[in-house]
């Protein structure tokens, strides 16, 4: 064993569910800890160690100076897409750039040993492209001839929440349950401190240790558990499990599958979307036993990991939001598109009499109805992109407080007319406001 402070360790994903953690509790025990990320929050860069690079981009040249110029002894690639969208490909992150990595292993002229966070399972269960690319990574990592180990940890459970594990989180939050198939499916859990308890036991190691050079583990508990159990866990630790539950049917996790798919080709990353379902429903099992054996380590047990931490109220409002949230988004973006179409193209002759009948000089009623009607359907579009999500909501702001604005000078009886029309415009900025604070996912 070698002492912590002697190791450079490269953690690889390290604005992720896993590698954030795996980084943090590397420099907690001693390590020196390079986290690395295309883009990191704010509240992540708590250290000068941690990098932001295109890793993606780099080629195994430029990843060989890295290692070399960091003295790095492990690599731990906690890197992984879901599905393949806008900015996302399956194959580049999960088979590509770990066939680049491995050369530029190589060409470093270092020992280093190579951990790789994949997938249980085994392949001729594999059925989308983000199980198919992980296990040909796994294979090009054990024809590589550099010491590795793979590690194929079960449902992740952390203090943080991202993907599939805060979709569940949410389930177990309000009174829905899975469908029986579903529910029935074998679900091994890990916590996420046993994972980085094994990468840290690993880079304790010599390099030259026979007992660590080529090795696949299992990383879950090995009680069987199901689906079901794992969210009847959450739902005793965020006091919900007293709730009667409403069994979901089948078809309408894939009705919400293929609406995460469209909502992915706009930029965003939902938990449910077709591969997640399709991995949902193969399940998660294998055998912890020859990690358990190895490493000493006895894994902790669904009720351990969940009911380790108290659940605070953020807990719980975390928890009720993260599906909302979606619906949040999509009925701002259906409110303002519908609103400039409605005006524009079924109700013009009402939207210019509006205007004309509060003395608007001819000339500019047609140019101010047509330019707020499409400055409306261009908010809704903006605010539908992840990417521009953000300018749309405060631009739906900043609009809604214009003609808030604007009706007091101009039309100030229309802020007493029975159907409220204006009146309703000041929570329709707090729900942005409200879906502007809550845009971020990590």
């Amino acid at each position: 064993m070698t002492h912590p402070a002697a190791r450079n360790i490269l953690v690889l994903g390290a604005s992720g569910l896993i590698g954030r953690f795996v980084t943090d509790d590397l420099r907690l025990r001693g390590f020196n800890a390079f986290g690395v990320a295309r883009q990191l929050s704010p509240s992540q860069r708590v250290s000068a160690a941690d990098l932001e690079l295109p890793v993606m981009s780099m080629d195994a040249a430029a990843l060989a100076r890295l290692l070399c110029e960091r003295g790095i002894d492990l690599v731990a690639n906690c890197l992984g897409v879901l599905q393949d969208g806008p900015g996302s490909d399956t194959r580049a992150v999960h088979r590509d750039f770990v066939e680049r990595l491995l050369a530029a292993i190589q060409r470093s002229g270092r020992a280093i040993r190579f951990v790789h966070i994949s997938i249980p399972g085994t392949a001729n269960e594999d059925r989308t492209a983000f199980s198919t690319t992980k296990r040909e990574a796994e294979r090009l990592i054990a024809a590589s001839g550099i010491p590795y180990a793979i590690l194929r940890p079960g449902f992740v459970i952390a203090p943080s929440a991202y993907g599939g594990s805060a979709m569940l989180r949410s389930l177990a939050a309000f009174p829905i349950g899975l469908p029986a198939d579903e529910a029935a499916t074998p679900f091994q859990p890990v916590a996420v401190e046993d994972i980085a308890a094994t990468i840290a036991w690993l880079a304790g190691r010599d390099i030259g240790d026979p007992e660590t050079s080529a090795v696949s583990w299992d990383l879950m508990q090995p009680q069987p558990v199901t689906l079901s159990g794992v969210i009847d866990q959450f739902r005793w630790s965020l006091g919900t499990a007293w709730m009667p539950r409403i069994r979901m049917p089948a078809f309408l996790l894939d009705l919400g599958a293929k609406a995460g798919d469209l909502a992915s080709r706009l930029g965003w990353m939902p938990p449910m979307r077709s591969t997640a379902i399709a991995e949902m429903r193969r399940g998660v099992t294998g055998d912890p036993g020859a990690w358990m054996t190895s490493t000493g380590i006895v894994p902790k047990t669904i009720a351990q990991a969940v009911g380790s931490r108290a659940v605070a109220i953020q807990d719980k409002w975390f928890a009720r939001l993260f599906l909302t949230k979606a619906l949040v988004i999509a009925s701002l973006v259906l409110f303002w598109v519908a609103s400039g179409f409605i005006a524009l193209f079924v109700s013009y002759t009402a939207a210019a009499g509006i205007l004309s009948s509060h003395g608007f000089p001819p000339s500019l009623v047609a140019p101010v109805t047509i330019g707020t009607s499409l400055m409306d359907m261009s908010i809704g579009v903006l605010i539908a992109f992840r990417r521009t999500c953000a300018a749309g909501l405060i631009a739906g702001i900043v609009a809604s407080l214009g003609y808030m604005t604007g009706a007091a000078i101009l039309t100030p009886d229309l802020w007493v007319e029975p159907l409220g029309a204006l009146v309703k415009t000041g929570p329709a900025i707090v729900l942005m406001l409200v879906a502007l604070l809550t845009l971020d996912n990590r």
